[in-house]
């Protein structure tokens, strides 16, 4: 493996140093975006239960933003249960943007890294291929300067599409996760508004 990455030449280094990004940001999302970390089961139940036996308390309010993103919009809503039907769901709105933006939480840098990795192999292609035209000389090619060029040219894309591709899969699979867990808590926001305001049982 030190042999290719020698072979490909300095330009490669960016392309590690993106892969390494994109694994850790590809293992993060894998673990913070689980549904049952995400929209746990039987949480709305649990919810409207205390809540009917207790009434909104602090220590209510503090379990539930500790608990996950679900509780922590339900939290959002029961702190404005006094108020009528709208009011209670503004603050679910509220609270619901500010949950989408931390589900989608380094995304961005990981979309990034797919669209820029293919870009960054095409560099080390364009290096290694100066190298193979600054090897030619008045007398004739230098065949180990040659072979070199060729190595970087060739390593530095096929590793930059080894980074872009499954960078590109997970970054589209995360987005449609975070859209699918926003579209349950959504769900789960108007159903607990709906039985409070006495609409559902």
């Amino acid at each position: 493996m030190f042999s290719i990455i020698q072979a490909a030449g300095w330009p490669i280094w960016p392309l590690l140093f993106a892969s390494i990004v994109a694994v850790a940001l590809i293992l993060e999302r894998a673990a913070a975006l689980r549904r049952p970390k995400v929209v746990p089961a039987g949480l709305l139940q649990s919810t409207i239960a205390e809540y009917r036996q207790s009434g909104v308390t602090d220590a209510l309010l503090a379990r539930l933003d500790a608990h996950s993103p679900t509780g922590r919009l339900f939290a959002a809503g029961l702190r404005n249960v006094k108020g009528s039907r709208d009011v209670m769901k503004e603050g679910l709105e509220e609270a619901g943007r500010a949950v989408g933006h931390e589900l989608e939480r380094f995304l961005t840098t990981l979309g990034t890294i797919a669209s820029v990795a293919p870009l960054m192999g095409l560099f080390g292609t364009v290096v290694g291929m100066i190298e193979i035209f600054g090897s030619s000389t008045a007398t004739g090619n230098n065949p180990q300067a040659l072979a070199h060029g060729i190595s970087v040219a060739l390593y530095n894309t096929g590793f930059g599409l080894i980074v872009a591709i499954p960078a590109l899969i997970a970054y589209r699979h995360f987005r449609a996760t975070v859209d699918s867990l926003l579209v349950d808590m959504e769900q789960e926001a108007i159903r607990l508004v709906d039985i409070i305001h006495g609409e559902r049982k």
